[in-house]
């Protein structure tokens, strides 16, 4: 474990030599097929999958977090607006709402959401896996045309990935 580490500082060093060995747990990467999402059932009845649940991927791309986030801030909109409005659009005022109504409406704001969601976490995890891909390909060409070709088109595309508009919330 300590070879694979490389140089780490000494506290670092020392935790990792007074730990037992059974203590470290480690998984590989799972990678899951974007298309998946697409036809996959991403929102049933008034439940739905939302983070790594739905956008598993790789750290590639370094978008894993930043996504739950937009995820959040996605799914508190949907289903604000699903619960503020009435069929006409209408804000509703009443206090006696039925309990089969509001759940029709949690219902349509999952399903809106999961709408939303479902090409953005596609997006996001095929990209993750390509860049993954070619930066763990080996090879003399693959070597040169990564580091040299590939490098700036690499870090635009991830500064692209961070440029999302999760749309407005408005507290009222």
């Amino acid at each position: 474990m300590l070879s694979k580490l490389g140089k780490i500082p000494d506290k670092v060093k020392a935790v990792v030599e007074n730990t037992e060995l059974d203590a470290f747990i480690s998984f590989p990467l799972r990678y899951r097929h974007p298309w998946e999402l697409l036809w996959g059932n991403i929102s049933k009845g008034n439940a739905c999958v939302a983070g790594d649940a739905l956008h598993p991927m790789t750290p590639d791309i370094g978008q894993g977090g930043y996504c739950a986030l937009e995820d959040s801030v996605v799914l508190a909109r949907c289903l604000g607006e699903a619960l503020l409005k009435n069929s006409g659009g209408e804000r509703k005022d009443k206090e006696g709402e039925e309990g089969k109504e509001k759940y029709e409406r949690i219902e349509m704001g999952l399903n809106k959401y999961a709408n939303g969601r479902r090409w953005r976490s596609f997006d996001l995890i095929s990209t993750s896996y390509v860049v993954g891909f070619l930066q763990e390909s080996n090879g003399k060409f693959m070597n040169f045309f990564r580091d040299k070709c590939l490098s700036p088109i690499l870090a635009g595309l991830r500064l692209k990935k961070a440029d999302f508009d999760c749309g407005k919330l408005s507290i009222s």
